[in-house]
């Protein structure tokens, strides 16, 4: 546990008391502070109070002598309106944090001063690929027995991991929700895979949500910037991030080779091609690597790649240590082959833009998808679509979902069970079963977890 640290002896308030939010209460009660807990459900209230911790409703108890609210990720605290507790520390003038903030505030305290060397803490962001980057980077400095933790928005709360020890490396994968309203956000590397719209509804737009991700960069300053420049926003951070053409503190990360004289990582035609002043020093052939499939997951690799290059590893290290990992469940994640017929599981895959490329990683597609739709539309699909054989769509607005997919053939399915018997039942030897579902999955699912396991137990009736 991390104890947060400049709270002792007074008040804060934990709102929303799930796994961050008891997280951040009990390292609250670590570092010295009283921390007060309320959730708007019952069953969080429960879980705090078992653990001893005082309820405290900030609307009927109020918030005097309260010194900070820390709030959870998923507590709307701007758009589409603040939750009235926030409200309310708001008008009271109480601070509001998140555990990101809790934690950047108390890092670098206890034997820190003590290391012969510091810990350092690399944070990734971005619309797609950030887990896969943050495991992948967590994964090669494992197999070179660098001290490693992986928290935040994957593994481990970033409240609940032990104290760095001497030269490990904490990776941090965040989410807009969590970098938006953190206080202190002082990692030593900060990485940008790549922006398209979602989440708009919570940030109030596309530059809101752009903003979100920014503050990684711009509250105190990364030492080295990982920044993908496929997009005009990544583009712009880049070029706020460096003092020149030559500044070694940014690494450009691209899908086609970039010029000028500064620190470039390019992936093309499945190569990963590292350039430094102009001149290649490394290449690395990912397109028998089977963890990393697709053209996405080699833009994951390219920024995972840079990342271990700042932090000293050789490019051979890394390319050996790319082909044994195995990817993440529900992200391009092969779950079976049978007859000939490939099974894969995406349903990470929860907006257009991840379906996208999705789907430009595998050919002769039997395209499960469909959910709850996110703003923005589908229509970036249809191009997207040319190795698609059929779709198959489930949701509870299953029909509304296929007026929008265009000249795509399809079957209005309902549920996973329909989807995948069907699929199954047209699929020829060479095709692939790809759940990529282009939707949020409230509608029929409690996560996208739960969607892909459904997927997983459907496919495994199928077998012989």
């Amino acid at each position: 546990m991390i104890p947060v640290m400049g709270f002792e002896g007074r008040k804060v308030i934990v709102l929303g008391l799930g796994r961050s939010g008891l997280a951040a209460a009990r390292a609250l009660r670590e570092g010295g502070a009283e921390a007060l807990c309320w959730d708007d459900g019952e069953a969080g209230r429960t879980r705090a109070a078992e653990e001893g911790f005082t309820l405290h409703d900030p609307i009927r108890d109020g918030l005097e002598d309260v010194a900070c609210l820390v709030t959870s990720p998923g507590i709307p605290h701007l758009y589409p309106a603040p939750h009235r507790a926030i409200a309310a520390a708001y008008a009271a003038g109480v601070p509001v944090d998140n555990d990101i903030g809790l934690f950047f505030r108390s890092l670098g305290q206890g034997d820190w001063a003590f290391h012969d060397t510091p810990p350092r803490v690399v944070a990734v962001t971005g619309s797609n690929g950030k887990s896969t980057t943050s495991a992948l980077i967590a994964h090669i400095l494992e197999e070179q027995n660098i001290p490693v933790q992986l928290a935040g928005n994957i593994g481990r709360g970033v409240l609940d991991i032990e104290p760095p020890i001497d030269g490990e490396v904490v990776v941090l994968e965040l989410s807009s929700y969590q970098t938006e309203l953190a206080r202190a956000l002082t990692p030593d590397i900060a990485v940008f895979t790549n922006l398209s719209p979602d989440h708009l509804d919570r940030h109030g737009g596309m530059g809101g949500y752009f903003a979100a991700k920014r503050r990684l960069f711009a509250e105190g300053g990364p030492e080295r910037a990982v920044i993908g420049v496929d997009e005009a926003e990544g583009q712009y951070l880049a070029g706020q991030m460096v003092e020149g053409p030559e500044d070694g503190r940014l690494i450009r990360v691209a899908a086609g080779k970039l010029s000028g004289p500064g620190w470039d990582i390019s992936t093309r035609k499945g190569w990963l091609s590292e350039f430094r002043k102009g001149r290649q020093v490394a290449s690395i052939d990912l397109r028998g690597v089977p963890g990393l499939p697709g053209a996405h997951n080699h833009q994951n690799a390219a920024c995972a790649y840079a990342v271990c290059r700042a932090l000293g590893l050789a490019p051979r290290v890394i390319e050996t240590a790319f082909a044994s990992f195995e990817g993440l469940p529900h992200r391009s994640q092969r779950v079976a082959e049978i007859g000939g017929v490939f099974y894969v599981n995406d349903s990470k895959a929860t907006n257009v833009d991840a379906a996208v490329k999705a789907l430009g990683a595998f050919k002769k597609i039997r395209w499960i998808c469909g959910g709850l739709e996110k703003d923005g539309g589908l229509e970036a699909l249809w191009e997207a679509a040319g190795q698609v054989s059929k779709a198959y769509v489930i949701g509870r607005e299953a029909e509304a979902f296929a007026l929008h997919l265009g000249d795509i053939p399809l079957e209005v399915c309902g549920d996973m069970a329909t989807a995948v018997a069907r699929a199954s039942a047209d699929a020829q030897p060479g095709d692939t079963v790809l759940l990529a579902p282009a939707a949020a999955s409230f509608d029929q699912y409690d996560s996208f977890e739960v969607r892909g396991a459904d997927f997983i137990a459907q496919v495994e009736k199928l077998q012989p």
